[in-house]
Formats: structure tokens, C-alpha cells, sequence
């Protein structure tokens, strides 16, 4: 049995189209076989709208909320920890930059600019560690798209969603060893100058 939506004629003289729905008598759902087609008028069909099926209801809005909350969390640690090393990758090229700044004929100070190749190389695993956080932050992003369109959509599976945890979840881990490696290196004789 199928079902015909028809929409109001136009207070002009021209009529608007009809669409028809054709389904197997339940009411069409997103993934449903159901045939639309215009013009189509059958006796003993019901009026249906459409727009139900796509505006989500508070129950289904709150699933949505609620799916969102752990990719949520997870992006804001993650920028957090983005903040904390390009706020230390910050101050590590200021000492190097008072380092460059030493004349070579300060006798007193000239000893210090031996430590440049240490600030230099922490630097360096600090921009790496925030490129891979900022990787993991994409992928997380991605999945919160991923689980917000699945529930939005009422689909079964949200495709992907296990593959972009587990990359946004390595390369987290990746961030955090680029930075337990920069603590590692981080004080020194000359940092305390």
C-alpha cells in the first residue's frame, strides 16, 4: 500500500506538483525502499510529510548529544595539550633567540650560546609533538562528524568511526612521547642563566 504526500496548490492558478510516495505500507524511513514519483494520485491514499523523518526528535537529539561527548572530550584534551607545547616550543625559541643575540666578544656569556643545539633539538620535538596532536585533533574532529551524521541519519553503523579513534589515538601517543621527550632534555646547567 502506498501513500501520497500532496502539497497545498499555490493561491495562484497554477497547481503545484504531487509526490507520491510508494512503499510497502510502513511509513518511508531513511534506508526504506520507496519509489517517488510526480503527478501520481490513487484513491484511498493517506497525506504524509516527509519533513518528520529528517528533523530528529528530542529523544534522538539527545542520542546525537550523546555520541558526540567522548570525541568531544578527547578534541579538547588534546587541544589542550597543543596549547601547553607550542606555549613551550614559545619560550625555547625566545632563549634561543637570546642566545643568538649574544655578541662574540661577551667573554661572560659567550659560553652559553654552546647550549643552542639542545634548545634547537627541543625545539624541534616540540613541533613535532604538536603536528601530531593537531593530526589527532583532525581525526577526532572527523569522528565527531562521522557519529553526529550517523545518528542525525538514523544509520545503523557509523562507518569508519573505529579507524579514526584508532589513528587519532596513536598519534596522541605519538605527541605524548615527542613531549616526554623534550621534558627529558628540558633543564639543564645553562637554563638556570
Amino acid at each position: 500500500m502506498g501513500t501520497t504526500c500532496r502539497w497545498p496548490k499555490a493561491s495562484g492558478s497554477t497547481p503545484r506538483h504531487d509526490l507520491r510516495v510508494i512503499s510497502d505500507g510502513l511509513a518511508p524511513t531513511v534506508g526504506s525502499n520507496m519509489r517517488l514519483g510526480l503527478n501520481g494520485s490513487t484513491e484511498g491514499r493517506q497525506m504524509l510529510n516527509l519533513v518528520p523523518h529528517f528533523m530528529p526528535d528530542a529523544d534522538r537529539l539527545a542520542r546525537i548529544f550523546a555520541s558526540a561527548t567522548s570525541p568531544t572530550f578527547f578534541l579538547g584534551a588534546v587541544a589542550a595539550f597543543a596549547t601547553l607545547m607550542t606555549s613551550r616550543m614559545s619560550s625555547t625559541m625566545e632563549r634561543v633567540r637570546t642566545l643568538n643575540a649574544i655578541k662574540e666578544d661577551d667573554q661572560d656569556r659567550a659560553h652559553l650560546k654552546a647550549d643552542l643545539n639542545r634548545l634547537l633539538r627541543r625545539a624541534a620535538l616540540l613541533k613535532s609533538g604538536i603536528f601530531a596532536s593537531l593530526v589527532a585533533g583532525v581525526c577526532a574532529t572527523v569522528l565527531l562528524a562521522v557519529l553526529f551524521a550517523t545518528e542525525f541519519f538514523g544509520l545503523t553503523y557509523a562507518y569508519g568511526a573505529g579507524i579514526l579513534f584508532t589513528i587519532a589515538t596513536i598519534f596522541l601517543g605519538v605527541a605524548l612521547v615527542r613531549f616526554a621527550q623534550e621534558v627529558s632534555i628540558s633543564l639543564d646547567e645553562p637554563d638556570k642563566y
